[in-house]
């Protein structure tokens, strides 16, 4: 029998049960996909883990394109999955939209084309035409894949997911072969599609900054488990320094508080808080490589 949907703490309901089960073959040998976990309607829930941790495969269960030995997926009230009862929704009537690593757009269609075939039957086609303005397409409508640059692939491939108005945006490393600069700008595109249209977005993702960016939540895989939950900055927590060290990494979010900002450095696995000046702030931006060091707790942001 399925779980009830229960409100959460902060007073919005539980989207997204999601339990499964099953072997996966990995480069080390067969290892067991077993978790369960809950997300919240509105967020963005990172993934994060090594290679053959189960990550890829737990969208492709959510999409209907992986079976579990044993599983349960419910959507607020609609049920997905439930091997116990051998209900299991087709991938067509899964109301999801997946970004693949590879884009896996059609050769043979243009840009409008692509999302002109996304479309549910009966939708509103006036979607198209936003999201080309959205996603700054609008010049490349009648370009077919072969002629656009990886980062305009990427957001077709973005924008297609999307033309299908899904409940559950589904990303699988989207942005793992772009360079840093594009890598930020397809960030943005990220943010302000999730925003405008109200989504609930899992992201597979091993880029630190890129989660700090896009993130509400993160669940660290290892071997199939759930090694860790919880909100970015406390799973990826900095323990406690020392009043004298140095630290190279890049700065992964700027806040004003105040008469004063707080820049959040990420270096290696670990976050470092610094508290600035607004004017020592103004000379910063989100994914500039830094150096901190620090001498008897005063801490000194050098750009690299």
């Amino acid at each position: 029998m399925s779980s009830p949907i229960t409100p959460t703490t902060s007073g919005a309901t539980t989207f997204l049960q999601f339990q499964a089960a099953k072997t996966l073959h990995t480069a080390h040998g067969p290892q067991q996909l077993d978790l369960s976990f809950q997300l919240k309607k509105g967020d963005i829930l990172a993934l994060y883990g090594p290679s053959g941790a189960g990550k890829t495969t737990i969208l492709r269960i959510l999409a209907g394109l992986t079976h579990p030995t044993t599983g349960h997926i419910q959507t607020e009230n609609e049920i997905w999955l439930d091997t116990s009862r051998k209900l299991d929704l087709p991938t067509r009537h899964r109301s999801i939209g997946f970004v693949f690593q590879d884009f896996a757009l059609f050769p043979h269609l243009s840009v409008r084309q692509q999302l002109e075939f996304a479309l549910p039957p009966k939708a509103d086609t006036r979607i198209i035409a936003e999201l080309l303005e959205m996603m700054e397409l609008e010049a490349l409508q009648n370009q077919k894949p072969a002629a656009l640059s990886g980062g305009q692939q990427q957001r077709v491939a973005l924008a297609r997911a999307i033309a299908r108005r899904p409940r559950l945006l589904l990303l699988d490393e989207p942005l793992s072969a772009l360079d840093d600069e594009m890598r930020s700008k397809l960030q943005d595109f990220i943010l302000k599609a999730h925003q405008h249209y109200d989504l609930t977005t899992i992201l597979v993702s091993h880029h630190l900054p890129e989660i700090f960016r896009l993130a509400s939540e993160v669940i660290v895989l290892e071997k199939g488990r759930i090694q860790k939950k919880g909100k970015v900055a406390d799973v990826f927590h900095q323990d406690k320094a020392s009043d004298k060290f140095k630290a190279t990494g890049e700065i992964i979010d700027i806040t004003t508080i105040d008469v004063a900002c707080i820049i959040s450095v990420l270096s290696g696995n670990s976050t470092i808080k610094i508290v600035v000046t607004p004017a020592e702030a103004a000379l910063l931006h989100i994914g500039q490589k830094i150096i901190v060091t620090s001498q008897t707790f005063n801490p000194i942001i050098l750009p690299i």
